[in-house]
């Protein structure tokens, strides 16, 4: 690492430590040529894959979208908070998992869904009737029927 002072290369480590959160290394670091000290912080840096949207565009991965999502089709539904927390923080860790670079609207949808479904099945009808675009009450009670089925 440079030293930010004099821009020599030989710097080197004093000490580390962990953050609290576990999330983040601190470094004292020194540097040989002019003898001043700094402070450098090492963090995971994680790739979310674009998203593929219906018409063919891409666009970079939204969580704040996610959580509209699932804030729309929870109105007024008795979920607390931290579950809807938990149930992002799930869909995120499964986009990271796939390793790609780039994944379908569609599929995002699919796993939207599917924790919908465990949190309140009202809220995954909601959501449902959008996302598979409802054209009549049929549609609505298919879905219904399914859920009863399921439940």
């Amino acid at each position: 690492m440079r030293c930010p002072f004099c821009n020599a290369e030989d710097t080197s480590v004093i000490n580390s430590r962990v953050s609290e959160e576990g999330d983040r290394v601190r470094r004292r670091r020194h540097c040989a040529a002019c003898g001043k000290r700094f402070t450098t912080y090492e963090t995971v840096e994680l790739h979310l894959p674009r998203v593929i949207k219906q018409n063919g565009n891409r666009a970079e991965f939204s969580r704040n979208k996610l959580m509209t999502g699932f804030l729309r089709a929870l109105h007024k539904r008795p979920v607390p908070t931290e579950y809807v927390d938990a149930a992002i923080d799930r869909i995120v860790q499964k986009l990271l998992s796939l390793g790609v670079r780039e994944i379908p609207s569609r599929s995002i949808g699919e796993l939207v869904m599917q924790e919908l479904y465990k949190l309140d099945k009202v809220a995954y009808i909601r959501f449902a009737s959008v996302y598979k675009s409802f054209q009549d009450v049929g549609d609505f009670q298919d879905v219904i029927k399914e859920v009863q089925e399921l439940h």
